[in-house]
């Protein structure tokens, strides 16, 4: 779809992070399962719960908006998930794996930030309130889950660093 306006440009980036929550989802339980340490297992099954919740808002924005969900495949998450995948594979250290899992986590929730703080803006500037305020909560929510990875990265961090 030629983006020629801001709503057009508002669908495909809808579009594109629908995408991107539906790889999460499959992404996400693979770092579950690499993952050693307890809490970092919990912080990313809990986060696993809250992606099917945005998934579900994308729905009912893009039902809302233009009458159909109909993801466009997003490139950008798809190289942070490989990121993460070969993060997975090379380490071979436990410590040092949970460290590489919360930076390839933490840049999809970057990642994220940026997307749906973006989209807030633009339905804010289509006049579509009731849409920026469900992105905004998922916004929230991914700055959460963020917080929740940097505090278990202060500790996790610390049990990877083996001076050589």
């Amino acid at each position: 779809m030629k983006s020629d306006n801001l709503q057009k440009l508002y669908f495909d980036q809808l579009d594109q992070i629908h995408s991107a929550e539906t790889q999460i989802r499959e992404a996400l339980p693979k770092m579950i399962e690499a993952a050693t340490e307890m809490e970092l297992k919990v912080a990313l099954q809990n986060h696993l719960e809250e992606t099917h919740v945005h998934a579900a808002r994308l729905d009912q924005i893009l039902l809302e908006a233009k009458g159909m969900v109909d993801p466009k495949h997003c490139k950008g998450m798809a190289a942070l998930i490989t990121e993460g995948k070969d993060v997975i594979h090379d380490a071979t250290d436990e410590s040092v794996r949970d460290a590489g899992i919360i930076a390839a986590a933490q840049k999809i929730e970057h990642y994220e930030m940026a997307a749906y703080g973006t989209l807030r803006t633009f339905a804010e500037i289509l006049g579509t309130s009731q849409h920026a305020g469900l992105l905004d909560q998922t916004l929230e929510e991914e700055k959460h889950a963020d917080a929740i990875l940097t505090n278990i990265a202060d500790t996790a961090n610390d049990k990877a660093h083996k001076p050589a």
